[in-house]
């Protein structure tokens, strides 16, 4: 019975407000997420005028000639997601930087 009692007593003393903060649950690192983007790059395209984003993906398709592809998905605020499946192909991109094509 005293446990019942105190039970009632916390539940009378619970107070929540929308000041409280959401709770924050941390899991482990999920090795496979990481594993999803370590070869990954987010690139950004630096003009004001429209993108045509299905012209741009072809041409850096067509210009880094990737062995075992590439995934290239257009986001937010002219934001592009490069998502390789070869560690070699992507340091043939990154060691063949600059990216500016007209």
């Amino acid at each position: 019975m005293a446990n019942v009692d105190l039970v009632d007593t916390e539940l009378a003393n619970l107070n929540i407000t929308d000041e409280e903060e959401d709770p924050m649950v941390v899991l482990g690192e999920n090795k496979a997420d990481k594993k999803l983007h370590d070869l990954c790059l987010v690139g950004r395209v630096l003009t004001n005028s429209v993108v045509n984003f299905p012209s741009l993906r072809n041409t850096l398709a067509d210009l880094w000639h990737p062995l075992r592809g590439v995934s290239i998905t257009e986001l937010k605020n002219k934001r592009i997601l490069f998502r390789f499946y070869s560690e070699i192909d992507l340091k043939r991109v990154l060691d063949g930087m600059p990216w500016f094509f007209n």
